[in-house]
C-alpha cells in the first residue's frame, strides 16, 4: 500500500500549526468520498478503522480497498487503527500493513496505561509504524468503547508530560470535554487545560469526539495545539440524512447505486468542509 507513517504527517502539522483529519471508514462509499475529497483539497489524510468497522467490512477487504484507493494517491495517506483494544490487535493491524495504530488503555490505571502503551510503541517503532495513545477518558460510545459520562476524566497536564516521556508515543489523545457519538447538549471544551498540555508536551495532540463540536471551537483547538481531529459520527449522519431524503422523495427506489452514490457525495462534501476548518487544505 502507498502509505505514510502517521508521525510524519502529524509532525509537519505540529510545526506548521494545522490539524489533519482522522476520518473513519465504514464501507466503500465512505472510503471513496473521503479519499476523493482529500485529493481534490490537496490535504494529507489519516484513514481510520475501528475494530467494529474491521469486523463489519472484513480485514482483508479493508486492506484491499485502501490499497486500491491509495495506489495512485498524490497526497500523504496513513492507515490507522482507531481505539485498539490491546497489543495483539495492534500487532494484527501492523501485520496487515497499517502505518499507524492506536492503543487505548485509558480505562486502566495510569501505570498500566503506560506499560501497555510502551509495549506497543517498542514493537511498532521497530518496523516504522506510528503509535497514538490516550490519556484521560471521553464519555459516550464508539463501537466497542463505552464510557459513562460520570466516569469520564479530563487529562492532567503533569501526567501527560510523564506519559509521553515514558512511552515514546507519536501522538497523544487527550480528554478536554469532548465525547464519542451524538451529543445531548453543547460540549464545553477546557481550552486552558489544552493550552497547558500543549505548552508542557512537544508532541502532536489528538481531539477525539469532534463530531458535534462547533466549527469555531475546533478552529480554536487547532490554534492551541491539536494536530489530529477524529470525525466519524458527523459523516455517518451526513450519509444517512442524504439516503433518507432520497427515500422520502422516491419510496419505490431499489437500486443501491441510486442512494449509496448520493450518500458518498454527502460525505465528500462534509470532508471538504472539515479540511477547511482544520487548515490542512493545500498542505499535502
Amino acid at each position: 500500500m502507498n502509505l505514510t507513517p502517521m508521525a510524519e504527517i502529524l509532525n509537519k502539522a505540529n510545526k506548521e500549526n494545522y490539524a489533519v483529519g482522522g476520518f473513519n471508514i465504514n464501507n466503500l462509499e465512505f472510503l471513496q468520498g473521503i479519499i476523493e475529497a482529500a485529493e481534490e483539497s490537496r490535504a494529507p489524510l489519516i484513514l481510520q478503522t475501528s475494530e467494529g468497522a474491521m469486523r463489519y467490512i472484513g480485514k482483508d477487504y479493508v486492506v484491499g480497498m485502501v490499497e486500491a484507493a491509495t495506489k495512485n494517491a498524490s497526497i500523504p495517506v496513513a492507515l490507522h487503527l482507531d481505539h485498539g483494544s490491546g497489543f495483539e490487535k495492534a500487532m494484527e493491524c501492523i501485520r496487515l500493513g497499517y502505518s499507524s495504530v492506536m492503543i487505548d488503555a485509558s480505562h486502566d490505571p495510569f501505570e498500566e496505561n503506560i506499560a501497555q502503551s510502551a509495549k506497543v510503541v517498542e514493537a511498532a517503532h521497530s518496523v516504522g509504524v506510528s503509535v497514538e495513545a490516550e490519556l484521560g477518558q471521553l464519555g459516550g460510545t464508539e463501537d466497542d468503547v463505552t464510557v459513562d459520562e460520570a466516569d469520564a476524566t479530563y487529562t492532567r497536564p503533569d501526567e501527560a508530560v510523564e506519559f509521553v516521556a515514558r512511552t515514546g508515543v507519536d501522538a497523544l489523545a487527550i480528554a478536554i470535554g469532548t465525547a464519542h457519538g451524538v451529543y445531548s447538549g453543547e460540549p464545553e471544551l477546557d481550552f486552558e487545560r489544552l493550552e497547558e498540555i500543549n505548552e508542557k508536551t512537544d508532541i502532536p495532540l489528538v481531539l477525539h469526539g469532534a463530531s458535534g463540536v462547533s466549527d469555531d471551537d475546533v478552529r480554536r483547538a487547532v490554534q492551541n495545539g491539536i494536530n489530529k481531529v477524529n470525525v466519524n459520527t458527523d459523516f455517518q449522519q451526513a450519509f444517512t440524512d442524504r439516503v433518507k431524503k432520497i427515500f422520502a422523495e422516491d419510496p419505490e427506489i431499489y437500486d443501491p447505486r441510486k442512494y449509496c452514490g448520493p450518500g458518498r457525495e454527502a460525505i465528500k462534501e462534509r470532508v471538504k468542509e472539515k479540511i477547511e476548518i482544520l487548515g490542512s487544505k493545500n498542505k499535502a
